[in-house]
């Protein structure tokens, strides 16, 4: 096995993991909160450091802070790059203290702009539940200053070679949680004592994600020290986190948007959709992120040799790979939302009537999983040509799409409302990232795929009707309410991707191969001189 499969291995193996203990960890915490005020409110707190952590750390930082560091191994500077670690780790501590203490003091005192908000008009129902939001965001903010120190420390362990440390850094975090969660449960709490249970799994897995990769540098030799004199490398770094930054902050603005709005709505809604976007997040997570990984190196060395025709070619096969995984996956997720829904989460304080709610979301969430894995590949192209500003636009104008749909959406459609709103800003999005790709390179045009596109929906035209029919055949089974979805679930899905398979086959979609030996192949040509 080469040193590249090795790794992409590793990564995989841990998103998979970390996925599948995500979810798990969704459905202790539903079953011991359900879909109420305060669970919302928990999702809306724990959104804020997210965000801040995603901008400050695993999104510009590492972008930036990567090259730096591996231009200073490269020179044979070892002390050099763990001097680098310790000036960016010394910054990153300041600012990021900085800003749980101004936020903390900010949320502490909510009460006076929250009454300013009811005068002007907001009803009472909504200032309780960000009142509610703000408390338990003074508790969670601290988690910003070991998640974005982690982001820095992984960075540097795989500039190293050490790639298993830094992949598993979510499953200490979804451990900590799950752990605190049966905790609370074991112990028969109150529901406050149970969510200060959560708060607490949250921090200590965030300080777990920070030391592990941290001791890991230790033992190559880094010695902290606390450092911020002035360095060029940290103002280069600074220069190139600048336009990733103003982009990551869009998009995530814009992923935000949805529950804050939803937490305005109703009691149930930011949790719902919480709920609905980690079930959709798993193909994501782990086809498209894989697909990404292999397919980016790719397209930025040809990038880099000016290799236009090779650099598309890439960018076709990869966006073959995202349309045969994600479009079938989308059908089958909406189609089957209902006892995904009932087998994941219907325990506990998660009744009946909120698998009704989450049902409709999941399945509007579901329909916008090819255009979300298109936009992640689509983005890779655009860095790969070194411009950044395409994206930032791109994110601008999802964000606009999403805000005002969202205000629109909601009195219509209440929460179903948010998700469509949202699907469509990830539609406006990627058709936005494909006209711009084709007006700059004529090799990313993407009139190649409108063949192997239109099989692809026939396929999963003939796969779907297969689900729709078995899950109607299986409902009239004289079996119980919860065999009946696990035999939805776990039978037709297995039944469902075979067929499709054939379909494909028998369809000829071009790059029906690169299914089976994609990954291997262009593997083989990362290790080309």
């Amino acid at each position: 096995m080469s040193k590249h499969l090795k790794n992409i291995s590793i990564v995989a193996a841990a998103t998979v993991a970390s996925r599948v203990l995500g979810l798990v960890r969704e459905m202790g915490q539903a079953a011991v909160f359900g879909t109420s005020a305060l669970n919302s409110a928990f999702y809306t707190a724990y959104t804020l450091p997210n965000l801040f952590r995603r901008l400050l750390g695993e999104g510009a930082l590492t972008a930036a802070f990567v090259p730096a560091l591996t231009q200073e191994l490269e020179q044979g500077q070892r002390q050099g790059a763990f001097a680098l670690v310790s000036k960016v780790v010394s910054w990153l501590t300041l600012v990021t203290t900085a800003l749980v203490l101004a936020a903390m003091v900010f949320f502490h005192w909510s009460g006076w702009w929250l009454a300013g908000l009811h005068r002007l008009g907001l009803g009472a129902g909504t200032v309780g539940r960000l009142d509610l939001g703000a408390q338990l965001t003074v508790v969670l903010f601290p988690y910003l200053v070991f998640v974005c120190l982690a982001a820095a420390f992984s960075a540097a362990c795989q500039v190293l070679g050490r790639f298993t440390e830094p992949a598993l850094s979510p499953i200490w975090l979804n451990l900590s949680i799950i752990g605190a969660l049966g905790l609370g449960a074991g112990w028969a709490w109150g529901v406050p004592q149970r969510m200060g249970m959560l708060c607490a799994g949250v921090l200590l897995g965030g300080f777990f994600q920070m030391a592990v990769p941290a001791a890991v540098l230790w033992g190559e030799g880094w010695r902290p020290r606390f450092d911020l004199s002035p360095d060029e490398r940290v103002r280069d770094i600074l220069r190139l986190m600048g336009p990733t930054v103003i982009g990551s902050a869009i998009y995530l603005i814009n992923i935000s948007l949805s529950r804050f709005i939803g937490l305005s709505l109703n009691d149930s809604a930011a949790s719902v959709l919480n709920l609905a976007t980690r079930v959709m997040e798993l193909p994501i997570g782990v086809f498209t992120a894989a697909i990404s990984t292999v397919i980016f190196p790719l397209m930025a060395r040809h990038a880099a040799r000016e290799d236009w025709s090779s650099l598309g070619s890439d960018y076709h096969k990869g966006m073959r790979l995202v349309l045969l995984i994600n479009v079938p996956a989308a059908a089958g997720l909406a189609l089957l939302s209902e006892p995904i829904v009932r087998l994941l989460f219907q325990r506990g304080a998660f009744h009946a009537s909120d698998t009704g709610l989450m049902t409709p979301i999941l399945a509007v969430y579901a329909l916008g999983l090819p255009f979300l894995s298109f936009t992640s590949l689509a983005l890779r192209g655009f860095y790969a040509m070194r411009d950044t500003r395409t994206p930032v636009q791109a994110a601008g104008l999802s964000f606009l799409t999403n805000l005002v749909l969202s205000v629109i959406l909601m009195h219509w459609f209440s929460t179903a409302g948010l998700a469509l709103a949202s699907n469509v800003a990830v539609v406006v999005q990627a058709l936005y990232l494909q006209h711009h790709l084709r007006r700059r390179r004529p090799d990313f045009h993407f009139a190649p795929q409108v063949p192997n596109l239109g099989k692809i929906l026939l396929a999963t035209l003939i796969m779907g009707a297969g689900v729709w029919a078995g899950h109607s055949l299986i409902g009239h089974l004289a079996l119980s309410p919860r065999w009946r979805d696990w035999l939805s679930v776990a039978g037709l899905i297995p039944v469902a991707a075979a067929v499709y398979a054939g379909a494909v086959w028998l369809l000829r979609v071009e790059g029906r191969a690169a299914a089976e030996q994609g990954f291997a192949r262009l593997l083989r040509r990362r290790q080309e001189p």
